[in-house]
């Protein structure tokens, strides 16, 4: 990066560092999938920390075991509106779905029974479910938002009980293991910051403990560096590495349900919090457990995100500082648009593209240089969807209001296309063309 792009974002971490008072602070930008710049203040062991310095994950461990969970998914071993009973039978909220689970609106109780389990060291599967025997389920499942760590729990057995080996096993494995992630481990290895609560009126610590979770560690146990963090953050954006297809981490990111209101800035998708700001739209998690916290976002449109690490309990603003590298990075060197080239195209494609009418509305369908087509109205706003093939002139809606949807080209007895059926709404070439099937006909005196 420019000298002057790389201090206007050191300056930032600094200030973040100074005015809430981290014991140290690490930060990485992820651009095009690599770390475009990283930075660190404060000390650990009396030493600048760097981008191999261990600082606990919290709550973005969430995010891995979601992953593992659609690798299930796409392997057919579940469908996401299975109910949970179907899998873990005997337990006392069995009737919520995985998709629940991963979103959060499964309605389960935000935290384990007994003592706090952050703070203390955790049981095995069978005393956590024990344990929610008796209004473990706060609420309707599917009703609203509600954030639960027991719910992730939940998903590590899962997991589990499908791989046969602990979730832990089955992440190193199936995630960590294929994405390079060498330094991502239940415990710190090597160089790693102690977590500290800071005092609220005067400058001194408090060490905080970091015991093992148990049957809680899938909500919260890991612990990274910013190397491994910012591949991670890179995998969310789209650079997948394999373990997922980028089709599976874009439904992951897609909204669920929201935190905050009719006019959301947060929200949730499977396993994966979603951040909406200054006509961004961006995901990832944040993480926070005693003596740390964690933020890693991306903007998978634009291909940049940044994450931040630091070792105090509470106090440091995280997320807005992950928000103000990225808007600083792209003001200082905002992103070239991608080169156009002209590309092949099938014949047969090309001659669907062009003008087409519902009813009196022209749309346009247009070829993407993805192999998409996209169909949408010529001026204003409507419906608009892009559109994958499926084979013999067979198309299905990928998003908006026909996602799931199938499209149809029909041809005239010469095979030329003359109407397009979409979930039977016929759009024709013309307005009300009386050569295509329109439902209901049209007026044999036509227009007047």
């Amino acid at each position: 990066m420019l000298a002057t792009t790389e201090s206007a974002l050191l300056r930032r971490l600094a200030h973040e560092q100074s005015s809430c008072r981290a014991p140290s602070l690490v930060a990485a930008v992820v651009r095009d999938g690599e770390i475009a710049w990283s930075g660190a203040r404060g000390r650990v062991n009396g030493e600048t920390p760097d981008d191999d310095t261990q600082y606990r994950l919290g709550s973005i461990t969430k995010t891995l075991v979601a992953t593992a969970v659609l690798r299930l998914r796409d392997e057919g071993k579940l469908d996401l509106n299975d109910p949970l009973e179907k899998h873990l039978p005997g337990t006392a909220f069995g009737s919520a779905t995985i998709a629940q689970l991963l979103s959060h609106t499964s309605g389960l109780t935000a935290e384990s029974p007994g003592s706090w389990w952050e703070r203390t060291v955790g049981a095995d599967w069978a005393a956590l479910v024990e344990s929610l025997k008796d209004g473990a389920t706060r609420l309707r499942p599917g009703s609203r938002f509600h954030y639960s760590n027991v719910g992730y729990g939940v998903l590590g057995e899962l997991v589990s009980r499908h791989r046969g080996q602990s979730w832990l096993d089955v992440v190193r494995a199936e995630i960590l293991g294929p994405l390079g992630m060498t330094r991502t481990s239940p415990h710190p290895e090597g160089a790693h910051a102690s977590g500290f609560a800071v005092h609220p009126f005067a400058d001194v610590l408090m060490p905080e403990p970091s015991p093992d979770a148990g049957a809680m560690a899938p909500a919260g146990q890991l612990w990274s560096t910013v190397t491994d963090l910012a591949r991670w953050t890179a995998f969310l954006g789209g650079n997948t590495g394999g373990v997922l297809s980028e089709e599976t981490v874009a439904e992951m990111r897609e909204m669920v349900t929201v935190d905050d209101g009719d006019t959301w800035t947060t929200g949730f998708g499977l396993g994966i919090m979603l951040v909406r700001t200054q006509g961004r739209r961006l995901a990832g998690h944040t993480g926070s457990m005693p003596g740390f916290l964690a933020c890693s976002l991306i903007d998978a449109n634009a291909g940049i995100g940044a994450l931040v690490l630091t070792n105090s309990t509470a106090g440091v603003g995280i997320t807005q500082l992950c928000l103000d590298l990225i808007t600083l990075t792209e003001t200082h060197e905002p992103s070239l648009p991608a080169e156009w080239q002209p590309s092949t195209v099938d014949p047969k494609l090309l001659e669907l593209t062009g003008l087409w009418h519902w009813g009196p509305t022209p749309y346009h369908l247009r070829l993407l240089p993805d192999g998409l087509f996209s169909l949408a109205p010529t001026d204003g706003p409507g419906r608009a969807s892009r559109f994958a093939p499926l084979g013999d002139d067979t198309w299905i809606g990928l998003d908006a209001y026909y996602a799931g949807e199938t499209l149809r080209v029909g041809r005239d007895a010469a095979g030329k296309p003359n109407h397009l059926d979409l979930a039977t709404f016929i759009f024709s070439r013309t307005p009300f063309d009386p050569a295509a099937p329109i439902p209901g006909g049209v007026d044999p005196d036509g227009w007047r």
